[in-house]
């Protein structure tokens, strides 16, 4: 009997191979490797799931086997209460746990895991803001990188800063610091990476205070807060090249050339004050190194590089599918990012602090783009699992989690392993097929209902197999909107065991703290 199902193991195998390369449509791209090759992002046609169960799930031993096995696997663990030299702190802008469950088809099956899914220690962190039930970006990055919960909007300040005030802004005794700052008074480096602005919500949390997230460059800033008031503040950009945080940051790779330049220096440079900050950077010392492309980022020498600067793109970098399919592209991967920042970073004795973004999984969800979503989620777990194989398990504590959820649902009912992008088995009750993937509310809802006749469009004549394809929404809004549950924390390294059970997400840098041994707070060398 069990000849009989290797066999046919074999020639379901055989069989999947030949189904893949009939139904890949692969658009043109730079880098190739095998698992794009196989990416079934690109499949038009849905993949039958009885060319690719496996036929041991229908004994009932194959799943008291695996139990056991999980069981066993638990049970070896073994609490690592090392002093971690170095933290890193991934962050999937949006992922919430709908998304990873249907990334998952993406690595060939729900069975399946991303590569942070393999961590031994995992959690959920409450995601509210002070002032909202669901958050936005930037409060959230004052919460899991700052430690304390703010209001909506804002960054690296305390809750008596309301969005857009100024004079509370201006209050220094308003401004909260990061896990960066923390880790770098204690002699370590630190640094970021993000595929989205190095100004935008997320990485600003790392060395930024501002009252509002779009305070990216003074023209923003001075109209909001006019006169003297606002000429006295500072800029996202200007603070991550000359405030207290971010100048000390020894590696900042990421989107957003347009806030760091006035239009004579860049023609699509936003700032109005007529300064170029990447050659102020430059100025500041000779041991600085900016770079504007992959090729330029990868030759970078981590050895004789003092701070490393990368803006590869006017605004956010183009979304990973989009990359592949630009013959001319020159924008780096955040897995080569990742690479790069840890390579520079190691140079350093005392250790580091990593933040690592991939924020392309909110931009896309905000546009119902559920293909490209999904794909940026497994470029995220791409960048985790080399860094954790970069990595040593012993001294580096790497933690994965979320800002907030979105309203992106997975609902049933499809056969196993077939295309997540494709329709239901069955129809809805007006008789039209409907797609398991779809959001509460966002700008396709026109795309996918007749308002003058109150009925719904058939959602595959909507279809374009396209990788920036719209999935259905159900409520009209001009962007959709984040989702208000809690979201995953996978952890590894030492003190991982910490990042257990249900917890506020400010609570997160305070538990990498303590494995650190940073920070102001109670630590793991107390």
């Amino acid at each position: 009997m069990k000849m009989v199902n290797k066999l046919v193991i074999v020639l379901g195998l055989c069989l999947l191979g030949l189904n893949l390369v009939n139904l890949a449509a692969v658009p043109k791209r730079l880098r190739i490797n095998e698992e794009e090759e196989m990416h079934p992002v690109f499949a038009q046609k849905t993949m039958r799931s009885s060319m690719r169960l496996n036929p041991e799930e229908a004994e009932q031993d194959y799943w008291l086997e695996a139990s056991k096995k999980h069981i066993l696997e638990k049970l070896s663990y073994v609490r690592n209460t090392n002093k971690a030299k170095n933290i890193i702190l991934f962050l999937g802008d949006g992922m919430g746990l709908a998304t990873l469950a249907a990334a998952r088809n993406l690595l060939g099956g729900e069975e399946m895991k991303l590569s942070f899914e393999e961590f031994p220690y995992t959690g959920l962190s409450k995601t509210y803001s002070v002032d909202k039930i669901v958050p936005d970006s930037a409060c959230t990055s004052t919460s899991y990188l700052c430690g304390v919960k703010a209001n909506y909007g804002t960054i690296g300040v305390n809750a008596h800063v309301k969005r857009g005030d100024c004079l509370a802004m201006a209050n220094e005794t308003n401004h909260v610091y990061s896990l960066g700052k923390w880790a770098m008074d204690k002699g370590k480096a630190a640094g970021l990476v993000t595929t989205t602005r190095v100004t935008h919500a997320s990485p600003s949390g790392v060395y930024a205070h501002t009252a509002d997230r779009e305070w990216e460059n003074n023209a923003v800033l001075e109209e909001a807060c006019p006169g003297e008031l606002g000429e006295n503040l500072n800029d996202i950009a200007v603070q991550l090249i000359h405030g207290e945080v971010g100048s000390k940051l020894k590696v900042m790779l990421g989107g957003g050339k347009r806030s760091f330049y006035a239009p004579e220096f860049y023609d699509k440079g936003r700032r109005t004050d007529g300064r170029n900050l990447v050659e102020e950077f430059e100025a500041l010392d000779e041991g600085n190194v900016f770079v504007k492309t992959q090729k330029k980022l990868l030759n970078v020498n981590a050895t004789e590089t003092g701070r490393l600067l990368g803006l590869f793109s006017k605004s956010h970098l183009h979304y990973h599918l989009e990359q592949l399919a630009d013959e001319e592209n020159n924008e780096p991967t955040l897995e080569e990012m990742t690479q790069k920042a840890i390579e520079v970073l190691q140079t350093e004795e005392q250790g580091y602090f990593l933040f690592v973004e991939g924020g392309k999984i909110d931009i896309s969800h905000h546009d119902t783009m559920a293909r490209i979503a999904l794909d940026e989620t497994v470029e995220l777990s791409k960048a985790v699992k080399l860094a954790r194989a970069m990595t040593s398990v012993e001294d580096t504590l790497i933690v994965v989690t979320s800002d907030h959820s979105h309203t992106f649902s997975l609902s049933g009912y499809q056969p196993r392993h077939s295309d997540i992008f494709s329709e239901a088995e069955s129809k809805g009750t007006d008789g039209k097929p409907y797609l398991p993937l779809s959001y509460a509310n966002g700008l396709s809802f026109d795309s996918f209902y007749n308002t003058e006749g109150h009925q719904r469009y058939d959602p595959l004549a909507q279809r374009t197999g396209e990788f920036d394809e719209i999935f259905p929404a159900m409520a009209p809004l001009l962007s959709e909107t984040h989702g208000g549950e809690d979201v995953g924390v996978f952890a590894s390294g030492p003190w991982a065991h910490l990042f257990t059970g249900v917890y506020e997400q400010n609570s997160i840098p305070h538990m990498m703290a303590y494995a650190a041994c940073v920070g102001d707070g109670q630590t793991a060398c107390d």
